[in-house]
């Protein structure tokens, strides 16, 4: 039986394993405003962990932000973070603690390969303003095809393959539940880690793929990284924005035609 995902032990130091809040994530973060129209908006982050993209958009991009996540020690660090006016709530996004319609954009930031989306999409249709927007960020199959840690934990690729889904699949599970004008953003960004980075990363278990794979691997795979990794790694991160409505654009009237002279 897969084991699920505990985020509370690495909440204290996630950001830090992660990478922080350098000039990758603030243009991360800065596409997914565009795409998504996020500027000024009443903005729902489903899954917002620490709390980084909520303080973001309303810090920087004046936006209304409530943040939902199921684990309390990310909260935790959330509360510490974001300023004041951004709610935060603990919560799923199978089960959103709010109104109707009451949202008028939902984000999700490496999130979707956590949820059930059978039962997480009606829930962000259901919050969603009429013509509201769901904007997400994850990762493209290809990223997870060709991540520098598979060679290390060999189960590593086929676990992700199984959790990140692919642009087509993502198409037709947003399609299913109803929503409508779906825009997809490549984009591709070039990393570059130092052998002692890695290692720190790998050791804290940053990804929450090291809790889905046996324990052994994962032990035997940072003894063969402290081996062989080299003093300097360059990989790419290829992301997907994925932008739909939860109502299908209704094109304007057109207006009678004139009455002709007689």
């Amino acid at each position: 039986m897969t084991r699920s995902v505990d985020f509370d032990p690495l909440a204290p130091r996630y950001d830090e394993l992660r990478g922080g809040e350098g000039a990758l994530w603030r243009e991360l973060v800065e596409l997914l405003v565009e795409a998504g129209d996020l500027r000024g908006r009443r903005v729902l982050d489903v899954g917002c962990g620490t709390g980084r993209l909520a303080a973001a958009l309303a810090e920087r991009y004046a936006a209304k932000v409530w943040g939902v996540d199921p684990s309390p020690g990310m909260l935790e660090v959330a509360r510490g973070r974001v300023p004041r006016g951004v709610g935060l709530k603990l919560a799923r996004a199978e089960e959103l603690p709010f109104t109707d319609g009451w949202f008028e954009r939902v984000t999700m930031t490496l999130v979707y390969h956590h949820v059930d989306p059978a039962r997480a999409l009606p829930e962000i249709r259901r919050v969603l303003s009429p013509r509201g927007r769901l904007a997400l960020l994850t990762f493209d199959a290809e990223q997870i095809r060709g991540y520098y840690l598979n060679r290390y934990f060999p189960s590593l690729l086929e676990v992700d393959l199984a959790r990140f889904r692919p642009e087509e699949e993502l198409r037709s599970q947003l399609a299913e539940h109803e929503f409508h004008d779906l825009r997809v953003v490549h984009h591709r960004q070039r990393r570059t880690l130092s052998r002692d980075e890695a290692l720190t990363r790998i050791r804290g278990k940053h990804i929450s793929t090291f809790q889905l794979i046996p324990d052994e691997e994962y032990e035997a795979g940072l003894a063969r990284a402290e081996r062989e990794l080299p003093e300097r790694i360059e990989y790419d991160d290829r992301w997907l924005v994925v932008v739909a409505r939860g109502e299908p654009t209704v094109p304007p009237a057109m207006p009678p035609p004139l009455a002709q002279a007689t």
